[in-house]
């Protein structure tokens, strides 16, 4: 597993009854995770004294109660020296997924070390936190996300995180159609990110069902490759995509380019217990 254990500011305290308890920066919440299916006591004060806690609703959704938590707060991410804005929203998400971090560190050394100019399309970009990773290690980043929202917030984390004037396009578009135009355009680039979600509508109402149209895109990706590609990095939050299966789809598509490929499960270190709580998993293709 590769584990996101380099944060200051954030920190899954504990787990238990389907629940985490997390400190984001001052801030301690409770939020479902599927993954915790065990029965362990609450012991630590967190879980009575939190800030804000996301109840699932036994009919879909769910909703926030709020003690104490301001609307929007910033936490910062030392190794990148990045900064972002938080705040609850819909889902019971806060504009982050921290066990990101292992994967900013891994593609963030590629870039430096690449020696040339190095030009990356993030996609399904959301709140930028790749994007900015890969910009602050000194690459071009192309943002492309379905939500003017989304991208206005990773907008505003470029800008707090001194990264304003970095070579970032922003786009609100839907991803297979922008990568359809670029094929068309002749435009190329090195690395490629992808994080798509499992079920989800482009800007016109686009229908996006993961265990359909990821292979396709991953396929059409490769058209837009430059003549030496870097990296190619897919994440994955669904049940059904384990990571042998990002590993087979990488290894299909990316034969023709060597290389190597690894796909494992990503994580956070759970401070109660020592353990780690699976986070979703990631496969990596690089040159």
């Amino acid at each position: 597993m590769w584990i996101a254990d380099s944060w200051n500011d954030y920190e899954v305290i504990d787990c238990s009854k389907g629940e985490k308890l997390e400190r984001w920066g001052a801030y301690t919440l409770v939020r479902p995770d599927p993954q915790v299916i065990w029965n362990t006591p609450r012991t630590h004060a967190g879980w009575k004294k939190r800030n804000a806690h996301y109840h699932r609703s036994s009919k879909g959704g769910g909703e926030w109660e709020f003690f104490d938590l301001p609307e929007q707060w910033t936490i910062r991410y030392p190794n990148l020296n990045l900064t972002f804005h938080l705040k609850p929203f819909r889902f019971k998400h806060t504009g982050l997924f921290p066990e990101q971090a292992v994967n900013w560190d891994w593609f963030s050394e590629k870039i430096k070390q690449a020696g040339r100019p190095v030009k990356v399309l993030n996609l399904f970009a959301y709140t930028g936190g790749a994007t900015l990773a890969a910009a602050a290690a000194g690459a071009s980043v192309t943002h492309v996300d379905a939500s003017k929202g989304m991208v206005q917030w990773a907008k505003e984390n470029a800008v707090s995180s001194g990264l304003a004037d970095a070579p970032v396009r922003w786009l609100a578009d839907d991803c297979v159609k922008f990568v359809e135009r670029e094929i068309r355009r002749g435009n190329t680039y090195d690395a490629v990110i992808m994080d798509p979600p499992s079920y989800g509508r482009g800007p016109k109402g686009e229908i996006w069902k993961i265990e359909d149209a990821i292979h396709p895109l991953v396929k059409l990706c490769t058209q837009i490759l430059s003549e030496q590609p870097l990296f190619f990095l897919i994440n994955s939050y669904t049940t059904g995509l384990q990571p042998a299966v990002l590993a087979y789809m990488l290894g299909t598509e990316m034969k023709k380019y060597g290389g190597r490929i690894a796909a494992e499960e990503i994580g956070l270190p759970v401070s109660e217990s020592g353990l780690v709580l699976p986070c979703g998993a990631s496969g990596r293709w690089e040159s």
